[in-house]
């Protein structure tokens, strides 16, 4: 490789990109909302927020503005939420599509419990869903997942047609919330009494297997883990979202532990989650993990945002590190990016490396204090698409 051009980074670290195993596009504008709790944020402002995305034009316009922040970001791979508008859905795709990123998707499912400007049917969501996996679904980079917001929503005809979709395409993903919030687990349990529970509702519809991501858990019990654990399903951890919206910690013990191991990635969940940022919602994992007495060492604080998350998709063969054949999406970090962090973190060079301690200590510091501007560049396939 002699006559390739060399771009140099010195006193930089280059990670691979960073994955977000949960948030929704049409959140954008809406992140920080105050003062309420799950149930009652989406009433007040999600919905009305996610009606505007029936224009087509203004589901592009944030979609752009949505994809060109996590690149900023350092995320290069998401699975993400659309609406029930399959206009947004596509005009998401398309917009990844220019970008030639690597993307998981799906419009949202959702036929009862909601204002009736959001609501579809089980067959119009089944029609609508396989149109645009047809469409859609290993188009370039992109990949497709089924989408029922969560299981109020969505009557027992409409799960039972995402099992059908998820038969009918076996290697699609299945995205949807579960066990977030106390509130809605009661009310859950309301709507689907017969059920043994939350995770329950999914399990006798068919959707709980090795290719499902389940947002937040906080509210899991043993048995749940167990089953998830059983099934090899993925839970994407919202730190920061789970405590803006004061649902709780999530039990990272359970998730670590050698009885019940789950697979677990990082989600921002904007626009309930505060960040955009991976590195900040890695800080919030470190502190929800102290607050449950657990440790989250900085390589493992990286895994999770990197190669946990791949593995949590089923992408460990395309993304995650730099194996060799893997995707050529990464990330250079500036770890002495403000100058509270050059004071903390101590410059380096190919004449003055860091030892594997040093690396760890700085890692950290970066992690806890990093954000956007820690980003010294993105990278997708190989090809520059931000930088400081």
């Amino acid at each position: 490789y002699r006559d390739l051009p060399i771009t140099n980074y010195p006193g930089r670290l280059s990670v691979s990109g960073f994955i977000d195993t949960h948030i929704h596009f049409p959140q954008t504008e809406m992140i920080a909302c105050y003062g309420e709790q799950l149930l009652e944020w989406l009433s007040t402002y999600t919905f009305p927020t996610e009606r505007k995305f029936a224009d087509r034009n203004y589901a592009a316009k944030i979609a752009s503005i949505f994809l060109d922040e996590l690149l900023r970001n350092g995320t290069t791979t998401a699975l993400v939420f659309t609406t029930v508008f399959p206009q947004s859905t596509d005009a998401f795709f398309e917009k990844a599509q220019q970008r030639n990123l690597r993307m998981i998707a799906g419009k949202v499912m959702m036929d009862r419990h909601a204002p009736d400007f959001l609501i579809d049917t089980a067959e119009s969501s089944y029609i609508e869903t396989k149109q645009l996996i047809e469409k859609w679904h290993k188009c370039d980079r992109l990949l497709y997942a089924v989408t029922p917001r969560f299981a109020v929503t969505s009557s027992p005809e409409q799960l039972s047609n995402v099992c059908k979709l998820l038969t009918e395409f076996p290697d699609l993903y299945l995205h949807t919330h579960l066990s977030e919030n106390v509130k809605e687990v009661a009310y859950v349990a309301e709507v689907f009494p017969e059920s043994a529970g939350y995770l329950d509702v999914y399990d006798q519809a068919g959707l709980v297997g090795e290719r499902s991501v389940f947002a937040h858990g906080v509210q899991l019990t043993d048995q749940e883990f167990g089953r998830l654990s059983e099934a090899k399903a993925a839970i994407a951890f919202c730190p920061t979202s789970n405590m803006f919206l004061g649902s709780g910690l999530f039990k990272i013990e359970k998730a670590k532990s050698q009885e019940t191991p789950v697979k677990v990635g990082l989600g921002t969940d904007v626009g309930a989650g505060t960040s955009f940022s991976i590195l900040k919602t890695t800080c919030a994992a470190y502190q929800v993990a102290q607050l449950r007495s657990q440790k989250l060492s900085p390589f493992k604080a990286l895994f999770l945002a990197t190669l946990g998350g791949a593995i949590a998709l089923c992408l460990e063969d395309k993304l995650g590190n730099f194996e060799v054949g893997k995707e050529a999406d990464f990330v250079v970090l500036n770890l002495r990016s403000t100058p509270i962090m050059a004071l903390r973190n101590k410059p380096f060079d190919l004449e003055n490396p860091l030892t594997l301690s040093e690396i760890s200590d700085q890692l950290f510091a970066t992690l806890i204090m990093g954000d956007d501007r820690a980003i010294a560049a993105t990278y997708i396939m190989g090809e520059l698409v931000h930088q400081k």
